[in-house]
């Protein structure tokens, strides 16, 4: 068992720590030169697109609610113990490489969700189902690959990371509190299988309740934080930058400087923001909207809010706070040191609030990681028992995940998450063609002072018309 688990490590050293840092961010570099930097151009309409996302659904799954359930995939625990991490790891440097990673993976998630949009297809609920195997299968005619991507997918977000969450959430409480790992798991499942046995539109219901509330109680904190050392933020903001590029003690402590802030602030904008990986667009897809673009806008907002926002408010709460030493990052175990920075401030109460918001963000990832593998399902065509089954069995990987590690298991999704973002970064780069044709008829409705509203027949930069689509 250990020479296969280190045999498993091995290609996934080799996927993560040297081909997709790369593959990602060259993507990144990709759609922002195709794009023309839509990120930094239509930076507030973003913003204008998210207040009226709530409208519009026509009784389908309405823009936000997608957006909701993709987020609350990419906000989990991953925000708060991984950018403690980064910073043991990398120095404070790291998170400025992870807001350039976050600025590029914009227009990568823009890409990947209108091409979502563009190849989706009516689902029976009133709202539709889409997503990279969808636009595998269709638009670059590869049926084949697009079931290979479904299958990886579904192992690693429906079963893995599941598992993974819920571990995550059994350790704090075990840890911090003394609970039983069979009472978090057990509470858990409860928590989850009415929502996973309500299918995507409600965990979408769910998600567009739960995620807002969580995500505005962390930043309130974050603020408190910040207002009781108001005086140390120029401070962390200005070591965050000289570090980034290997000035200042912070970057002398850490092993490998520059070097060190740049991987390790890459690889962790990358873990959260999951931008390019395939994941986000398959709820993206599901949103009922008027113009393909429009959804890839509101997802490329959520890389935004995801690393820039999320990401940020776990890095300032940490250096305002005292508990990280520039001269020595390791000195504190990198995922205890968001908790000691909030205990040091608030006690014992607010051990228990970081308790309750790890616990929100891994319940909504484990919602939003079912939604993909739901999407991903019906591509295959199952339904019926053969849904009922997997919900079971998703439900099964949460318990398994709470009761004890299952190194073997997150290896092979290691690898699995590996090899499905090659798969759609490739498919990406293929399609491209089809997301600037959205794109710039997007662009000349607004110049032309008129809602964006997209049809097949009117675009003439569309590569073509396949059969089935819904535009």
């Amino acid at each position: 068992m250990e020479q296969i688990l280190g045999g498993i490590d091995s290609v996934s050293g080799l996927l993560w720590g040297r081909v997709l840092v790369y593959v990602l961010v060259g993507a990144g570099v990709w759609f922002t030169w195709r794009t023309r930097a839509l990120q930094v151009r239509h930076f507030v309409h973003l913003f204008s697109l998210m207040l009226g996302s709530r409208r519009g659904a026509g009784g389908g799954i309405s823009s936000f609610q997608a957006f909701c359930v993709g987020l609350s995939s990419r906000v989990g625990t991953g925000n708060i113990a991984g950018v403690a991490i980064a910073l043991t790891l990398g120095g404070p440097g790291a998170i400025f490489w992870m807001w350039m990673t976050a600025l590029l993976g914009m227009a990568t998630a823009f890409a990947e969700a209108t091409l979502a949009q563009l190849f989706k297809v009516p689902a029976g609920d009133g709202s539709f189902r889409g997503g990279p195997a969808y636009y595998i299968a269709t638009g670059l005619g590869a049926r084949r690959w697009g079931v290979t991507f479904a299958v990886l997918l579904i192992f690693t977000f429906g079963i893995a990371f599941n598992a993974v969450q819920a571990n995550t959430i059994a350790s704090v409480l075990r840890d911090a509190h003394t609970v039983p790992v069979s009472w978090s798991g057990a509470v858990l499942v409860l928590l989850s299988a009415p929502v996973l046995f309500g299918g995507i539109r409600r965990v979408a219901r769910v998600a567009e309740i739960v995620l807002p509330l969580m995500a505005l109680a962390y930043i309130a904190l974050a603020l408190v934080i910040v207002a009781l050392h108001a005086d140390r933020v120029p401070g962390a903001l200005l070591l965050i930058v000289q570090s980034a590029f290997g000035f200042g003690p912070a970057a002398a402590g850490v092993a490998g400087g520059i070097t060190a802030a740049v991987l390790n602030g890459v690889k962790r904008g990358l873990f959260s923001n999951e931008a390019g990986m395939g994941s986000a667009p398959n709820t993206a897809a599901t949103a009922t909207v008027d113009h393909p673009a429009v959804q890839g806008f509101v997802q490329a907002l959520g890389v935004f809010v995801d690393t820039i926002v999320i990401c940020t408010t776990t890095a300032l709460i940490i250096l305002v706070s005292g508990v990280f030493d520039p001269a020595n990052p390791g000195a504190v175990a990198g995922a205890s040191m968001t908790q000691s920075a909030v205990a040091m401030n608030f006690g014992s109460a607010g051990q228990w609030f970081m308790t309750l918001i790890v616990f929100a963000f891994a319940f909504s990832s484990v919602l939003g990681n079912y939604a993909y593998a739901e999407v991903n399902l019906d591509f295959l065509g199952a339904g019926g028992s053969s849904l009922t089954a997997f919900r079971v069995v998703a439900l099964a990987a949460v318990l398994a995940g709470s009761l004890t590690a299952l190194p073997l298991v997150w290896a092979i999704a290691d690898v699995a998450m590996g090899l499905m973002t090659l798969v759609n970064i490739g498919a990406l780069v293929a399609l491209s063609r089809w997301v600037v044709a959205a794109l710039t008829d997007y662009e000349s409705s607004l110049a032309a002072r008129r809602a964006p509203l997209f049809k097949a027949a009117d675009c003439p930069g569309l590569p073509s018309t396949p059969p089935g689509f819904v535009w």
